[in-house]
């Protein structure tokens, strides 16, 4: 099979027949063999009768149906899991996404070696400052830390894997934001980039608030911390345990030398237990210990949730 492409979708049933329609008249020009996998994330309204009664007239339509509102990175993890192609395209169901641009996108993929290309709506039909302006400054924030200077819209829906990728890598949480980084850190560093149409939403309205831009700092901060020192947590907990516990140590070495030397030289000195430098030595000795100690745990659990991906499926076409 040349192309899968994986929809994940909340509440667009006015939209699928149309994207449907539409990628199935670009796949038959291109003389593509194609699926088309739809991820119904506890839909409420009739987007899983569409779904069914797409795949009824175009067995190339599959379908999955979570039975509650999961989020977008689960949804990406299951249309991964169960892709044939050589190719997977992901886009957006409210059609802001163009199922024109997947020739070109397949082409990149194929024929210019890339790993994975990524989207980037130069032109946006968003708001200005609820959308625009934070993507902006997430996107320079993700481009620094994930050193992916390349890539100017992290969070575009509109991409192209090899297939080896997305069965390379596990996302988990609101992940989808930095799959390009996932991608580096499991090996894939051929990562490109295609101007790609931004079309204004024709049904319903956005899903996601503002609230995305905190989420979306905090799992880059998450996905730079883990893939630095995911598999060896002892390498940072244990470094700055060891550093706070040896400046604590140093410290209350001093005040009891200079006790000491009071005692030695028989002149007045005030009782260690008066003195602020006592108690701070003594709390940074605590947690340093306790650092360290987190690290040690830390590396006993790193990774070995074995639920991290178990969501519950109520139906599969």
């Amino acid at each position: 099979m040349d192309i899968s492409v994986v929809i994940p979708l909340y509440n667009e049933a006015e939209s699928l027949p149309e994207l449907e329609a539409w990628i199935h008249r670009v796949m038959e020009e291109h003389h593509f063999s194609y699926e088309i996998i739809f991820i119904n994330d506890g839909s409420t309204d009739d987007s899983w009768r569409i779904i069914q009664e797409l795949q009824a007239k175009n067995p190339n339509v599959r379908g999955v149906k979570f039975r509650r509102n999961y989020g977008k990175s689960p949804g990406l993890q299951c249309g991964f899991a169960r892709t044939r192609g050589e190719v997977v395209i992901t886009m957006d169901a409210d059609l802001q996404d163009s199922p024109d641009e997947i020739p070109e996108l397949y082409r990149m993929i194929k024929e210019d070696g890339y790993d994975l290309v990524s989207g980037w709506k130069q032109k946006r039909y968003d708001p200005v400052l609820s959308k625009n302006l934070p993507s902006k400054l997430f996107n320079a924030t993700a481009r620094k830390l994930s050193g992916i200077d390349n890539l100017h819209d992290f969070n575009c829906g509109l991409k192209a894997y090899r297939s080896e990728v997305v069965k390379s890598i596990e996302i988990y949480n609101d992940m989808h934001r930095y799959i390009p980084y996932m991608a580096k850190v499991a090996g894939f560093s051929r990562i490109g980039e295609k101007v790609v149409q931004h079309q204004a939403r024709k049904y319903g309205t956005s899903k996601f608030g503002l609230n995305r831009f905190v989420h979306g700092y905090l799992d880059l901060i998450t996905l730079w911390f883990t893939s630095t020192f995911g598999r060896k947590p002892m390498h940072f907990f244990g470094l700055g345990g060891s550093l706070m516990f040896i400046i604590g140590f140093l410290a209350l070495a001093v005040v009891l030398c200079s006790k000491l030397f009071h005692l030695w030289t028989n002149t007045p000195a005030p009782l260690v237990t008066d003195r602020p430098y006592f108690f701070i030595a003594l709390t940074a000795m605590i947690i340093g210990t306790q650092l360290f100690l987190s690290g040690f745990v830390a590396e006993l659990l790193a990774r070995q949730s074995q639920d991290r991906n178990d969501y519950k499926i109520e139906d599969e076409i």
